[in-house]
């Protein structure tokens, strides 16, 4: 109820203010609109409650993934895409080849310069810069 609440917020904000919209409680299965505060139960074998459920849970799953996506990019590359001369292409190769930022800090500068794209140089300050 509260979560419809919102998304009914949310839509009124949007100026979709027409538009119908209805939750469906994980637990009990009912579903819940802005009339009525008991829900309603549908049948286990109803179509329309298996569509309900795949659309629940195909968002669920898509808040999940981006979630864990953006957290992946904050915590993984910030590091490295504060070293001068990395950038995404760089970033994808290095995480690619060594694992992590952790395996990257305990590469040879040789192992780095054998990537494609990756000078000495780069090496040396992609090393310098994340033992320091």
């Amino acid at each position: 109820k509260g979560q419809l609440s919102a998304a009914r917020k949310a839509l009124d904000d949007c100026g979709l203010i027409g538009l119908t919209a209805v939750s469906l409680a994980k637990r009990e299965e009912k579903v819940f609109g802005a009339d009525g505060p008991d829900g309603i139960k549908l049948p286990r074998r109803s179509p329309s409650l298996r569509l309900l459920q795949r659309a629940r849970d195909e968002a669920h799953r898509f808040a999940v993934a981006y979630t864990r996506k953006r957290r992946e990019q904050r915590t993984l590359t910030s590091v490295l895409l504060g070293i001068p001369g990395i950038g995404e292409k760089r970033r994808r190769l290095l995480l690619e080849a060594f694992g992590s930022v952790a395996g990257i800090a305990l590469a040879s500068k040789e192992e780095i310069v054998a990537l494609r794209g990756f000078s000495i140089e780069l090496a040396e300050r992609i090393l310098s810069h994340l033992k320091t």
